[in-house]
């Protein structure tokens, strides 16, 4: 797993920054009438049983392995069932811009934690200033207003990050299935069992959700399209992605907020300002220093 990303690897990552950056949008329809455990819980409950019929359709079986499984549940818990839920009571408390400000975060947290727990994956000097200069273009982007939040209702602030960081040590955690001989799509629908059985229980004990009021059908389509999109299909790019890119996966939450905003100028017609293509142009400069190809371009020509 090289620092470099081929195209196939950025292809992926922007199909996917597309399933995710309507995530924040369809969490916060459904956030405003159903609990945030009940949503996760729902959301990994549709995905698991989507990609089990799937992976029927496709021939393919989930091994049974005990290895297997432990790690299915340490990667449910990582990538989804803490992440999941701190990011979706957070957004019941701020603004979903400022979430996906503190969700960028992702990828700063992710070369931290891969340089300390990989051998292949070693903190850089390209590396890390691309991540910083990507987190700069996302804050310019959405609007450098939201940073005045930061301070304020610091516990669902610190639940973002947290999430982030259980982010980060999800996708150095699950690079173990590849040497598994385990398929992507193998991994999602192992890992959705895994997070339904934490989050399902969890969101019954804690939130009591068959006592929860029928929720509206526009809240409904929110959380049907956030279990199929972003949360089915989504993770099995996601670990497509992987298996070529590393932990360089986690570079899509740059991506996010640059997909979401154009599909909000393209769907909604909502209107793009002059920072949201500052933003965009400093994104792409972050992330053309990560893939490397560029700087080995530059020290090529000057050789």
């Amino acid at each position: 797993m090289s620092q470099q990303m081929d195209n196939r690897a950025w292809a992926g990552l922007l199909f996917l920054s597309v399933l995710w950056g309507g995530s924040f949008f369809f969490v916060g329809v459904a956030v405003t009438e159903v609990p945030p455990l009940t949503i996760a819980a729902i959301r990994v409950l549709l995905a698991a049983v989507i990609l089990q019929i799937v992976l029927r359709l496709s021939g393919l079986v989930l091994p049974w392995r005990r290895e297997v499984w432990q790690g299915f549940l340490v990667s449910g818990l990582l990538n989804n069932a803490i992440p999941f839920s701190l990011f979706f009571w957070a957004q019941s408390q701020i603004p979903s811009g400022l979430a996906s400000i503190l969700n960028a975060m992702t990828p700063i947290f992710t070369v931290l934690v891969a340089h300390v727990f990989t051998a292949d994956e070693k903190l850089t000097p390209p590396r890390l200033l691309g991540v910083l200069i990507g987190f700069t273009g996302v804050t310019v982007m959405i609007g450098t207003d939201l940073l005045s939040g930061i301070g304020h209702n610091v516990l669902a602030q610190g639940a973002c990050l947290l999430a982030t960081l259980s982010y980060a040590l999800g996708a150095v955690y699950s690079r173990r299935f590849s040497r598994l001989g385990v398929a992507p799509m193998q991994v999602a629908g192992g890992q959705f069992i895994a997070s339904s059985a934490i989050l399902v229980p969890l969101a019954l004990l804690v939130e009591q959700s068959w006592q929860i009021a029928t929720p509206s059908w526009p809240a409904i389509a929110a959380i049907v399209a956030l279990a199929v999109l972003s949360t089915a299909l989504g993770f099995v790019i996601y670990f497509r992605v992987m298996t070529v890119a590393g932990s360089n996966v986690n570079l899509v939450t740059l991506l996010v907020p640059v997909s979401a905003i154009l599909l909000g100028a393209l769907v909604l017609g909502e209107q793009l300002a002059p920072r949201h293509f500052a933003g965009m142009a400093i994104i792409a400069l972050g992330l053309l220093a990560i893939d490397g190809r560029v700087l080995s371009l530059i020290r090529r020509s000057r050789a």
